[in-house]
């Protein structure tokens, strides 16, 4: 069986950093992984949801997978999201990911056409053959996605050898219950809503992708820990204030990213902007995100300073 440790802990969905003329930053990249990395953090989730990865191209996935590779590869557990719209492309990106050596990559199905099973299957497998020494993730995000991983598809999917688990970003956490028992022990759930890491670490999660977890790994780290010690009340005090923040970020009056990029500049890393179409900050946004860095702050102060 193989071991699958490396995918334990918190790992934080990764923000694409821009330059202040929005274009890809490589350096301001690989600041924040070594940010990230001083905090403690197990692992990245690079180019997926919470990375803007519909709203760059090719050559610049590369180039951020790229730079985080220089910066923490190695160091830190490193997944690559690698879907796009069409199998090709995917295909090049799993290529690339494995000539740089990531743990993992990840995949959400294809998006605006539906599709059948069998074309989805065929879609996930094509591009794991294109990176046949590395770990293949499952990305259930249907909210977004438009696709339900079913269990008949995710029992089709297990006949792959390289697919070890499924960072599920659905709302049901009845789902994490049905992919774990399906699975046993040769895959690793990741539990993906983070207003429901507590009860998804219950239910069958052994780890976390989350993509507020960047302005605040301190408080996820805590609450892996709480709930590893068996401490589930404090762990779901937590919970509830981990929430609250969450629900401050979503109500800045900008996209959630473009808050959480803001609160990170407060916290003295400055990634840019979040890319259009996607709504960037605005004085009003940014006076609220204010108050969400002090509310991740007294957090903090409360849970994680002895």
């Amino acid at each position: 069986m193989k071991d699958l440790s490396a995918y334990k802990g918190i790992i934080p969905a990764f923000y694409a950093c821009y330059d202040d003329n929005g274009s890809v930053s490589a350096e301001r990249t690989k600041d924040f992984a070594l940010y990230l990395c001083k905090k403690g953090v197990k692992g990245l989730y690079v180019c997926g949801s919470s990375g803007e990865c519909i709203y760059q191209s090719v050559e610049e996935r590369k180039l951020i997978l790229e730079s985080v590779m220089e910066a923490v590869g190695g160091k830190l557990t490193v997944i690559a999201h690698v879907a796009c719209n069409n199998t090709w492309d995917s295909m090049e990106l799993a290529r690339h990911a494995q000539s740089l050596g990531v743990d993992a990559i990840a995949a959400i199905p294809p998006i605006y056409f539906h599709l059948p099973e069998e074309a989805i299957a065929k879609y996930w497998n094509d591009i794991s053959s294109a990176a046949p020494e590395t770990d293949f993730i499952i990305y259930n995000i249907p909210q977004l996605a438009g696709v339900s991983l079913t269990m008949s598809l995710y029992r089709e999917m297990l006949k792959n050898p390289r697919v070890i688990g499924v960072k599920n970003s659905s709302m049901s956490t009845q789902d994490i219950q049905m992919f774990k028992a399906a699975g046993g022990d040769r895959v690793i759930i990741f539990n993906g809503p983070d207003e429901q890491f507590v009860a998804g670490r219950a239910i069958g999660a052994e780890s976390g992708i989350g993509g507020t977890y960047g302005v605040m790994p301190e408080l996820f780290i805590e609450c892996d820990r709480l709930l590893s010690c068996g401490e589930r009340e404090r762990a779901m005090k937590l919970q509830f204030a981990i929430n609250d923040i969450i629900y401050a970020m979503c109500d800045c009056g900008c996209n959630m990213y473009a808050a959480a990029k803001e609160i990170l500049r407060l916290q003295g890393i400055d990634i840019g902007d979040a890319r259009a179409p996607l709504t960037g900050i605005t004085p009003e946004a940014a006076v609220k995100a204010a108050r969400v860095k002090k509310m991740i702050d007294e957090a903090i102060s409360e849970y994680t300073e002895a």
